[in-house]
């Protein structure tokens, strides 16, 4: 079984429907997780404790996906 890594993060936006973080050095890493399903009750966790503020978002980035051991390019430099 291969793991397949999630990163959870968030912050405050500057606009809520863009993806650009108002102060970088304030965003929250709540973790690296090995599967979906744990990724989704931390970012569920995370979410809900800052309900209060609107401009607050907190992302699922799938970093196994960053990867493909398959593909014909490395990611590695020369």
């Amino acid at each position: 079984m291969s793991v397949k890594m999630h990163l959870v993060y968030g912050g405050e936006l500057i606009d809520t429907q863009k993806k650009d973080f108002k102060d970088f050095s304030k965003v929250d890493v709540v973790g690296l997780f090995p599967d979906y399903a744990s990724a989704y009750a931390a970012w569920k966790d995370a979410a809900h404790r800052t309900v209060d503020n609107a401009e607050m978002r907190y992302f699922i980035a799938h970093l196994h996906r960053l990867t493909d051991e398959n593909a014909e390019e490395s990611a590695e430099p020369a």
